[in-house]
């Protein structure tokens, strides 16, 4: 009798956190395909020249993982996508790379078990890398090597940057940022340049955003809040602002930055085991750039979110917009328009 009241009780709890997923939720525009093993984290490449044949990148995190590609409808696009990767992690796009004598757009992906970035040009998706460029070398201790999160810096000078953090990391200098360079064979190596970013102790630092136009990074320290630096190496490593230190239910997780314009926008991140996102303002309080207080709660469809991305550009006919994506625990990345969820222009 026990054991079938015990069946009885964890069912009725299964059904409970169904309900609360999806009740009173806003619905996503556009479910993508489920990739194969476990969906992890996007990035929006926008297709300057056609923005309706935009690319959503997202990586499927397991030891022969890849990196996905899906056409604003949520079809996986095969031609561009890339298997056999070596459990990718998390990933983001740049614009004008510049490289044997052009410019190309790039995404880089971390793979964890390679110890690596992975670099592919966008949209041919030719590897630009020699087979991965090593990050977190000579490190030692458990999971120090492993590259979980990455965001990428691109310079008012033009140049770019890696910020990378890791499954583990010291107290002090959790990630590290490294220099993109174009060779002359026309691959892309990496220079350290800086060692940087506090972490409390507790759990791990993965989600990193980096605000190209007002040149500051943002991560998740998961367990404690989200924590603040100049994403220029040359304007040293202070810590701005640590904020998102209450509300949470248990880990802070993936990051968007969403320009609105005139220095003003907003910073969505996810409560993952809440099952929402917390929004705070990205120009911070008048006065005072690295205040951010808590604005709203949205609640939606995704199911323990890791990462997410958004743009307020504008994507065609679909997404007039912006755009706003994240992975959800069921393999698959769920699309919203921003005026659906009050974070448009």
């Amino acid at each position: 009798m026990n054991r079938i009241i015990k069946t009885l009780l964890l069912f009725s709890v299964v059904l409970s956190s169904c309900d609360f997923i999806q009740g009173n939720r806003i619905p996503p525009d556009v479910v993508t395909e489920p990739v194969p093993y476990d969906s992890d984290d996007p990035a929006i490449w926008r297709n300057n020249a056609d923005p309706a044949q935009s690319i959503i990148f997202g990586t499927d995190k397991q030891r022969t993982g890849g990196l996905y590609a899906f056409g604003l409808d949520g079809r996986i696009i095969s031609e561009k996508t890339v298997l056999g990767l070596r459990y990718p992690n998390n990933v983001d796009v740049e614009y004008d790379f510049r490289l044997g004598g052009d410019t190309v757009d790039i995404v880089v992906v971390t793979e964890r078990d390679a110890m690596s970035l992975r670099i592919f040009s966008v949209p041919e998706m030719q590897p630009l890398d020699k087979g991965g460029i090593p990050v977190f070398e000579g490190e030692r201790g458990f999971g120090y090597r492993e590259p979980m999160g990455i965001g990428l810096y691109r310079a008012p000078s033009g140049e770019v940057y890696a910020i990378v953090s890791r499954k583990n990391g010291p107290l002090d200098g959790y990630l590290w940022q490294y220099h993109l360079k174009g060779t002359e064979e026309g691959m892309i190596q990496a220079e350290l340049v800086r060692k940087f970013g506090r972490f409390s102790g507790f759990q791990e630092i993965e989600a990193i955003a980096v605000d190209d136009e007002l040149g500051y990074v943002y991560y998740a320290d998961e367990a404690a809040g989200i924590r603040k630096y100049y994403a220029g190496p040359e304007e040293g490593n202070e810590e701005l602002a640590f904020f998102g230190k209450e509300g949470f239910l248990e880990d802070r997780e993936g990051i968007a930055v969403l320009n609105a314009g005139q220095g003003k926008g907003f910073i969505l991140v996810s409560d993952q085991q809440g099952y929402a996102f917390r929004v705070f303002p990205r120009e911070g309080q008048p006065g005072q750039p690295h205040q951010h207080p808590f604005l709203k709660e949205l609640l939606l469809s995704t199911w323990e979110t890791d990462g997410c991305e958004g743009s307020s550009m504008s994507f065609g006919p679909a997404f007039p917009n912006g755009l706003f994506v994240a992975m959800s625990g069921d393999r698959t990345f769920h699309y919203y328009s921003l005026e659906k969820l009050g974070v448009a222009n």
